[in-house]
């Protein structure tokens, strides 16, 4: 797995000052983001979480970023394993969203929805408007999460599918 290495010179970003967390996180509840059940398994266990900070990278070759917290229940298996599954659900989901975001334990979350195995063995929602089945290629740890680069090997599209968006701490159903 390869290292990711910061083109910031560490002495540039140390003599600027930052704002507060509460200030970042209050701007940040007002960046709409798709939402994501981003799920793994593996030798470190069968896993899954809701998240928004999920992006591109490149199409070349096919690749997503993954954002994981450092002290999540989840964060040991999405460290130790290499297959994750991005899921991005509709509003028809939005209490399975709920539940990965840690209403529920991590042994209960996969019971409820329909589930299969994608390519790499990460689980796949039969429900998901797209799921992303992913290969980690590169994890690099920055303050409190840990950036996973994730090579995309297959896709699955609904038919029909629909969106939601979290934004101001809710979600927001998308319609097309």
């Amino acid at each position: 797995m390869a290292d990711v290495k910061s083109s910031n010179s560490d002495q540039a970003s140390a003599s600027l000052p930052h704002v507060s967390r509460e200030a970042f996180r209050d701007g940040m509840a007002h960046l709409a983001g798709a939402v994501n059940i981003v799920t793994t398994d593996g030798p470190a266990g069968r896993a899954g979480f809701t998240a928004t900070a999920v992006c591109s990278v490149t199409d070349t070759p096919p690749t997503l970023l993954v954002c994981v917290n450092l002290n999540s229940s989840v964060a040991h298996s999405f460290l130790e394993n290499t297959a994750i599954c991005v899921n991005t659900v509709g509003p028809d989901l939005d209490a399975l969203a709920m539940d990965f975001g840690g209403k529920l334990p991590v042994e209960d979350r996969f019971v409820e929805e329909d589930w299969s195995a994608g390519v790499t063995g990460a689980p796949c929602l039969k429900g998901a408007s797209v799921s992303f089945d992913c290969q980690v290629t590169a994890r690099q740890e920055i303050g409190t999460h840990a950036v996973l680069f994730c090579e995309v090997v297959n896709v699955t599209r609904a038919e029909h599918p629909r969106a939601s968006v979290y934004y101001a701490r809710k979600f927001h159903a998308l319609e097309s």
